[in-house]
C-alpha cells in the first residue's frame, strides 16, 4: 500500500466515523489533487479558529479551484462544513473539508 493509499484509507476511515456521507473515489480524487501537503501534520489539517487560513481555504480553494463567486455563501458553507466535521475536532483533515465543499457546491466535476 502506497503513503497516498494510506492518507485515503485514513480519511475515509475518519468520514465513517463521522458518519460524513462522503463518496471514496472523491476523497480519493481531492486528497490526490492535495499533492505532498498532505504528509506534513501542519499543512494536512484546516486551522478553522484562524481566520487567515479560512480566508485562503476561500480564495485558493473555492474561488480560485472550483471557480465559484466570493460571497456570503461560501463563509455560511465553510461554517456548516466545519459544523459537520465537529469544531471541537482537532482533525479536521483538509481532504475531508475539501470533499465536503466540493460535494456541497455540486463541483466533482473538477474532480473527475
Amino acid at each position: 500500500m502506497s503513503k497516498l493509499d494510506e492518507k485515503v484509507a485514513a480519511y475515509v476511515a475518519e468520514a465513517k466515523k463521522l458518519k460524513l456521507d462522503l463518496d471514496e473515489n472523491l476523497i480519493a480524487s481531492v486528497t490526490k489533487g492535495l499533492g505532498p501537503s498532505i504528509y506534513k501534520a501542519d499543512a494536512e489539517t484546516v486551522a478553522a479558529s484562524d481566520k487567515a487560513e479560512i480566508d485562503r481555504l476561500k480564495q485558493n480553494f473555492l474561488v480560485k479551484k472550483l471557480g465559484l463567486k466570493d460571497d456570503a455563501k461560501l463563509d455560511a458553507a465553510i461554517d456548516e462544513v466545519m459544523t459537520a466535521v465537529g469544531k471541537s475536532n482537532k482533525n479536521k483533515y483538509r481532504a475531508i473539508v475539501y470533499a465536503l465543499l466540493v460535494k456541497k457546491f455540486k463541483k466533482e466535476s473538477v474532480y473527475k
